[in-house]
């Protein structure tokens, strides 16, 4: 799998852990291992010009994702998964530490950035928090990577809550 992190916000990020993360996520969905997939991270200011260009909302936001192939997890196990370009995820390190400050199990902006990480590749591979039976789906998927994710690197405690993009 090719995944590109490019870490253009002048913040410090773990930029391994978010390679990792949407590895393991990438994997978990069973998207074919030649698929290509960046991920971007940008300072507030960018963010907000991304918000307002192709959502029509002011302000920065956490995640942006932005599809390119549209490619889907097969829907059945003997199924061959197709490979392509995934797209970009955008991510924002100023507005994921401020979540992770306030949200009800505290956590790192660190922690923030791989949940956000696999809540945009979710939104690459078309899922959507639109409609309460899509948001306990994509969020219950979202929360069972990232523990997995935690438990296979030993790390304990609560996973950060899930962030509503």
């Amino acid at each position: 799998m090719s995944i590109d992190v490019n870490n253009e916000s002048g913040t410090e990020v773990d930029e391994r852990a978010i390679l990792d993360i949407a590895r393991y996520a990438l994997t978990r969905m069973r998207i074919h291992p030649l698929s290509e997939l960046s991920v971007i991270v940008i300072d507030e200011d960018a963010m907000e010009q991304l918000h307002i260009q192709w959502m029509d909302l002011p302000g920065p936001t956490d995640v942006m994702s932005f599809p390119m192939d549209e490619l889907r997890p097969p829907a059945k196990d003997e199924e061959e998964p197709p490979q392509g370009l995934l797209g970009d995820i955008v991510l924002c390190p100023e507005v994921a530490k401020k979540q992770g400050e306030e949200a009800p199990t505290q956590h790192s902006m660190d922690e923030e950035l791989q949940l956000l990480t696999v809540h945009g590749v979710l939104h690459l591979l078309g899922y959507d928090h639109e409609e309460p039976d899509e948001k306990a789906e994509m969020f219950g998927l979202q929360a069972a990577i990232v523990d997995g994710w935690r438990a296979e690197r030993g790390m304990t405690g609560p996973s950060p809550a899930p962030t509503v993009s």
